[in-house]
C-alpha cells in the first residue's frame, strides 16, 4: 500500500498559519490564553489581529523605534499605541512627546525616555483590562522589509536595474569591482 495525502475528513488540510506560538515562553502562552478567550468572548477584531500576532515568529514581529511611534501618534495623543513586537530607542531623536504604548516588551533605554517624556510603558495584560476591546486603540507594526537579509533578495546583482545587495566579504578595491561594475573593464552593468 502506498503512502497517500494526509486527508482531513472534508478534505485536504490546506491551512498553513499557526494556530499557537511555537516559541515556549510562558509568559507568552499566558497572554495568549488571555487573548483567546478575549476573542471568544468579545466580538472585537482589533482582539483577533493581537492574538494572532502573538503566534508570529520573530520575523514577522519586526521591532519599532521610538521616532517612528512618535510620527505615527502625531495628533492622535488621547489613544493608546499597540506593537506586538519590542520597542526600541532612537538616538537620533532629542525630544519624545509623552505617548501610552502598549508592547510585547521595550528595551531599557526606550522605555526610560518614554516615562522621562511623561508616557507610560503597558503590558498586554495590563491593555486587556484597561480596554478589553481595543477601543481607541491604534494598532502598529514594524517595518519587515527593515532586516539587513532583506537587502539580499530580489533581482541578482550584476544585472541590469537591480539594487541588490550581493554577499561580498568586503567593500575593498579587490571585491567585485571589475568586470560588469565598470566600464574600463569589459562592461558596466
Amino acid at each position: 500500500a502506498n503512502m497517500g495525502i494526509d486527508l482531513e475528513a472534508g478534505g485536504r488540510n490546506k491551512k498553513t498559519a499557526r494556530e499557537a506560538p511555537k516559541s515556549e515562553n510562558v509568559y507568552l502562552a499566558l497572554l495568549v490564553k488571555l487573548y483567546r478567550f478575549l476573542v471568544r468572548r468579545t466580538d472585537s477584531k482589533f482582539n483577533k489581529v493581537v492574538l494572532k500576532r502573538l503566534f508570529m515568529s520573530k520575523t514577522n514581529r519586526p521591532p519599532m523605534s521610538v521616532s517612528k511611534l512618535a510620527s505615527f501618534m502625531k495628533g492622535k495623543e488621547d489613544k493608546l499605541a499597540v506593537v506586538v513586537g519590542t520597542i526600541t530607542d532612537d538616538v537620533r531623536v532629542y525630544e519624545l512627546p509623552k505617548m501610552r504604548i502598549c508592547a510585547l516588551r521595550f528595551t531599557e533605554t526606550a522605555r526610560a525616555r518614554i516615562v522621562k517624556a511623561g508616557g507610560e510603558c503597558l503590558t498586554f495584560d495590563q491593555l486587556a483590562l484597561e480596554r478589553p476591546t481595543g477601543k481607541d486603540c491604534i494598532l502598529l507594526r514594524g517595518q519587515k522589509t527593515a532586516r539587513e537579509a532583506c537587502k539580499h533578495f530580489g533581482l541578482a546583482p550584476g544585472v541590469p536595474h537591480s539594487s541588490t545587495k550581493p554577499y561580498v566579504r568586503s567593500k575593498g578595491r579587490k571585491f567585485e569591482k571589475a568586470r560588469g561594475r565598470r566600464k574600463s573593464r569589459g562592461y558596466k552593468a
